[in-house]
């Protein structure tokens, strides 16, 4: 039966993965000193190369580096894998290596990372490289006991054929002589379209357990002997903890120890969690919430409002011609101002890690985008050597970028540290997840088109003024001071380029760092420039008296694959034909993760202010597709978020602190307000792009230029519930 083995958490499995100085808990491998060089999974079964390990029954567990988190890359890395192995997929289960054990292999499962849309593309070959070596290796022992040549031997669904006599045998039966064996040092990988496992819309692997109530969150987590804490951290990023009166709650029940976590939070250790949450309510705490107290929504955007000046420095992400003297010269031109705001993650389970701290070991339990990033996490807070730490990845519920974070992991060190012996599970409560997450950048962009006397656009000044991600949590990453991320979706090249030929172009990020903390959220920079230049599409269109998507055509004619999307969703909403009555119709084309993608809506508006969004569509290319049935779910998925975004979104800031601390005031889309999802697949195969976070770029704007058209207003500020406008 498929599924994904968690880490066992029980009594025996606990003590032994505590015990033993760089053991898995979840794979327990067994690392040969010398003898036959056979690893071998915890229940003894010899691995084929480090992604594949073969039980004697057939069963192919199948081991993910990537974290899965809803997106359904476990699935699709599997099926990669199990492609090339040629293996019996209603046999095939998976588990999640450790970090600790990669390291102490020389990273021998490669990236751990999972963000960016890159589960898959960034480690397919690889991966599938993994399943084609455990092949051949089998292939190569069934020959040597039949004593053979291994060309004249096929596989397929486990089972190996000599062909000339048509003797078989299993991969379970080779499996411990094909472990002894050298992997070949290279691998022929087949061509697509010899695929017969990818591109199939094959069921979930970690569904069942989802459905059932068995899959183990972090939030689930156990071990023996464990405590709970609740944690408070300042209110105010940047500012610090002052003091705590712990003899105000030193009698309530169940507490066992207050702690200080750094130099900016407290946390309360006690038997349950509610108890130390309550304590928690009760402690007395004195902040030090420092300047960033004075700042506001109103200053941040008066801040923003000053980098469009063209007179203030920006960095240059795009540019051709020369738009200032293209603009001066024009017949005429159009102006507009757009803002997006700070959005948070919002996962339905708040940040946590089980954390158990000795002096001769650390381990955590957490759900996490970046196992190797929540490994140096836990060395950092321990102070212990790497061969003496490890995490175990259990399923996250809901990471969209928060998860790749680890400062709850740090958090949980810390106070374990401070009570050796004792696991210690924190858990943030819903106001703290809230109120200290790492929100999508604030930005605001002007923008200037110029047309000539017929009406073509002759220039376009895009000025982007707001935070830079990379320059908070990745300053290694930027160029010359610049971020190239500011410029998705509007690069000059990349897998994030802008999709449209404009003799003078000038694209530019005034770069401009709150002291609110920004963070990788699901589609990031995508999404606000998607909105920017998408809409400013059509505000230009309409100026020119052109229809929007003839005129973006136009534009195209050196990006066919972007106007091969854009083609597809608009034959696909029917674009060229009459709406239905009283329904209206916007369209949107943007290029992230190495994906071309394009959306269109169909809405009704009544009473100027509800929107009835009756149809979205999407179309996308992103190279190949592993699992389509996946991909409409992302898809569905991305319009959930993009959705929820422009209609509820948005958080605030008031005295230096985020406003919006609950789901009362941080909304979501409900069920009844979501439209009818529509899907194209347009895979030109020859790269790898991803699916999970471009389409959430399109939603958006799709949905504003429907409402122009069916009200003749333009809205240029998210939310929407700023404007008063509503689902309908």
């Amino acid at each position: 039966m498929n599924k994904h083995v968690s880490p066992k958490m029980n009594r025996r499995a606990f003590v032994i993965g505590s015990a033993a100085v760089g053991a898995g808990l979840a794979i327990g491998l067994d690392l040969p000193f010398g003898g036959p060089a056979v690893v071998r999974a915890a229940d003894g079964s010899p691995e084929i190369g480090a992604w594949v390990v073969v039980r004697p029954d057939d069963t192919v567990v199948i081991r993910i580096a990537r974290s899965e988190m809803g997106q359904g890359s476990l699935t699709g890395l599997a099926q990669l894998v199990a492609e090339e192995l040629e293996c019996d997929w209603s046999k095939v289960t998976t588990e999640y290596p450790t970090p600790g054990q990669s390291v102490a292999r020389k990273r021998v499962w490669g990236d751990f990372s999972t963000g960016g849309s890159r589960g898959i593309r960034s480690s397919q070959d690889y991966v599938r490289k993994g399943g084609a070596t455990a092949r051949v290796m089998l292939i190569q022992a069934a020959a040597d006991s039949w004593k053979v040549p291994a060309s004249e031997c096929t596989a397929a669904r486990s089972v190996i054929t000599h062909t000339p006599t048509g003797r078989t045998t299993t991969y379970g039966k080779v499996a411990e002589a094909a472990a002894r064996l050298t992997p070949p040092a290279d691998v022929k990988l087949k061509d697509p379209k010899d695929w017969k496992l990818v591109g199939k819309g094959v069921l979930r692997l970690d569904t069942a357990d989802k459905t059932t109530g068995t899959m183990v969150y972090g939030i689930d987590v156990k071990v023996p002997a464990m405590l709970n804490a609740a944690i408070k951290d300042c209110p105010v990023f940047g500012g610090k903890l002052k003091s705590y009166d712990e003899a105000k709650i030193a009698g309530m029940k169940g507490v066992k120890k207050v702690v200080k976590v750094g130099d900016t939070a407290v946390a309360v250790v006690a038997d349950t969690w509610w108890h130390a949450k309550t304590a928690l309510e009760a402690l007395p705490i004195v902040w030090d919430e420092g300047d960033n107290a004075k700042v506001s929504s109103e200053s941040i955007a008066k801040w923003l409002a000053e980098g469009l000046d063209n007179e203030q420095p920006a960095y240059v992400g795009n540019k051709n011609g020369d738009v200032k003297a293209a603009i001066a010269g024009a017949a005429r031109k159009v102006e507009a101002v757009y803002n997006y705001p700070y959005q948070n993650h919002a996962t339905m389970e708040p940040m946590n890690a089980t954390a158990l701290y000795t002096a001769d070991k650390c381990e955590v339990w957490c759900g996490t985008q970046n196992g190797e990033a929540a490994f140096a996490a836990v060395l950092e807070a321990s102070g212990l050597p790497a061969e003496k730490c490890d995490v175990h990845k259990v399923m996250p519920g809901g990471g969209f970028g928060r998860r790749g974070q680890t400062d709850y992991v740090r958090q949980a060190v810390m106070i374990a540290k401070q009570m050796p012996g004792t696991p210690i599970k924190l858990l943030w409560s819903r106001e703290e997840d809230m109120a200290h997450g790492r929100y999508h950048p604030i930005t605001q962009c002007k923008m200037t088109g110029a047309f000539d006397a017929d009406n073509n656009l002759v220039a376009l000044h895009y000025r982007l003024s707001g935070q830079s991600i990379l320059f908070s949590l990745r300053p290694e990453a930027l160029q010359n001071g610049m971020d190239p991320a500011a410029f998705q979706g509007v690069a000059q090249s990349g897998e994030a380029a802008f999709g449209y030929s404009v003799p003078n172009l000038l694209i530019e990020h005034a770069m401009r760092n709150p002291h609110v903390p920004p963070g990788f959220w699901r589609g990031v920079n995508v999404n606000h420039n998607a909105i920017y230049m998408e809409c400013f599409m059509d505000e230009l269109a309409n100026a020119a008296g052109q229809d929007p998507l003839e005129f973006r055509r136009k534009l195209m004619g050196n990006h066919p694959k972007h106007l091969a999307v854009l083609n597809a969703v608009a034959e696909k909403i029917g674009w060229s034909k009459p709406a239905p009555q009283g329904v209206y119709r916007g369209i949107a084309q943007v290029m992230g993760y190495g994906s071309y993608v394009a959306g269109a809506a169909e809405i009704s508006v009544t009473d100027g202010s509800k929107i009835k969004v009756h149809r979205i569509v999407a179309s996308t290319d992103p190279g190949y597709v592993v699992n389509p049935a996946q991909v409409e779910r992302q898809i569905a998925g991305s319009f959930v978020y993009g959705l929820s975004a422009l209609f509820y979104g948005g958080c605030t800031v008031k005295d230096g602190k985020i406003e919006q601390t609950n789901f009362d005031t941080y909304n979501s889309m409900r069920i009844n307000e979501m439209p009818k999802v529509e899907s194209v697949m347009v895979p030109s195969g020859g790269f790898w792009g991803g699916v999970g976070e471009p389409t959430i770029g399109v939603a958006a704007p799709a949905v504003l230029n429907a409402y122009f058209a069916a009200t003749g207003k333009r809205i240029r500020s998210v939310p929407l519930r700023d404007q008063n406008i509503t689902f309908a």
